[in-house]
């Protein structure tokens, strides 16, 4: 049986009445493993959200009071004429997901206990301190409401690969948000007079993160979950996020005598490398659907264009953060070409076009 087609009807559920991919084997794998054998990503992970297609033949268990089923295809525009054939890039599951972000949560311990105890937050630029409460405050909660938009967007996933992959995701996101809180909770420590409160009045008030405000509520506030996680990876990440944590904090920290900073942002850089590599997976997966390729590409253009023109909004009104430092190394206007680039090259990878967006 291959990865796209469906195993037949059956009517009986009794032992040996269906033949499958693991009829033969002592370890009764009841799918198409992506390469040669199982990983064990895949053992973890497939098919251990049930289907009344594949194999339960009484359906759905459980239903919602209007009829609808535990899981539901239509929860997204998208269609696929096989959604168990995706697998994650970076095959996660939940042991080594946790094992992954301790790792984190510790490399970046050590950065800042280090840090502190050679003197450096001291050291920092006194107009670089106050970019850092100011709008790294202010960026972590657009980090947290992506991760609560991925959150929310990862229980309608039709398969526990797509669901996996959308929660890590999550995790991923409220795990840097809370990452940035404690970091400059302790260089406050050192540095008198930081206003932790600042990032949150700034992203509340500042014209500069209203754009950004609204870009994250359209994502928060999308009915479909594959809708989320799109604007989320393939739209806001490279647009906004990859531009301020890239091309502004690890561009300009150095100049400003901060080595700590950008290796607390690192972190999320390195995350955003996997989410974008599942996601990119996925929508490639859907792209090249034989039967639905067609009008999943065209759905994907009407997002683009959706939640495209708000990030490119969030990212213009961003631009005067680029002024701020005293030390300036560092153009908005290159970032954001870069940022485009991306995206372009995203796209493209994927199978549609983003230029009717980008180019206006």
């Amino acid at each position: 049986m291959s990865a796209t087609q469906q195993p037949p009807e059956q009517k009986s559920g009794a032992a040996g009445s269906a033949q499958f991919s693991g009829s033969d084997s002592r370890k009764f794998n009841y799918f198409e493993p992506k390469g040669r054998k199982a990983s064990h990503y895949e053992d973890m992970t497939v098919d251990v959200q049930p289907d009344p297609k594949r194999y339960l033949l009484q359906d759905w268990i459980i239903s919602f009071a209007d009829g609808t089923p535990t899981y539901d295809e239509s929860w997204t525009k998208a269609q696929s004429s096989n959604w168990h054939q995706f697998r994650a890039v970076d095959q996660e599951w939940e042991r080594t997901h946790y094992q992954r972000q301790s790792t984190i949560v510790g490399m970046i311990t050590n950065v800042i206990e280090n840090g502190r105890r050679a003197g450096a937050p001291k050291r920092f630029d006194k107009a670089w301190v106050k970019v850092l409460s100011d709008h790294l405050g202010a960026y972590k909660h657009a980090e947290f409401g992506l991760g609560t938009a991925t959150m929310q967007a990862q229980r309608y996933g039709y398969t526990q690969m797509i669901n996996n992959a959308i929660l890590t995701n999550s995790s991923y996101k409220l795990r840097f948000s809370q990452d940035v809180t404690l970091y400059l909770g302790e260089i406050a420590l050192d540095i008198e007079g930081i206003d932790l409160d600042a990032g949150k009045t700034h992203w509340l008030e500042d014209p500069i993160w209203q754009g950004t405000r609204h870009a994250i509520e359209a994502i928060m506030g999308a009915s479909d979950f594959l809708e989320q996680y799109f604007a989320t990876n393939i739209v806001f990440e490279p647009l906004v996020g990859e531009l301020f944590r890239s091309g502004f904090i690890m561009q300009m920290a150095a100049s400003q005598n901060d080595f700590m900073t950008p290796s607390v942002v690192s972190a999320a850089e390195g995350d955003y490398e996997r989410n974008l590599a599942n996601a990119v997976e996925l929508f490639s997966m859907l792209a090249l659907d034989q039967k639905f390729g067609e009008q999943n590409r065209k759905l994907f253009v009407s997002w683009m264009d959706k939640h495209g023109a708000l990030a490119v909004q969030a990212a213009h009104q961003m631009q005067p953060i680029w002024s701020l430092p005293r030390v300036k190394v560092a153009q908005f206007a290159d970032a954001l070409e870069l940022a485009k680039n991306r995206v372009r090259a995203i796209a493209a990878e994927i199978g549609f076009d983003a230029r009717s967006t980008l180019d206006h």
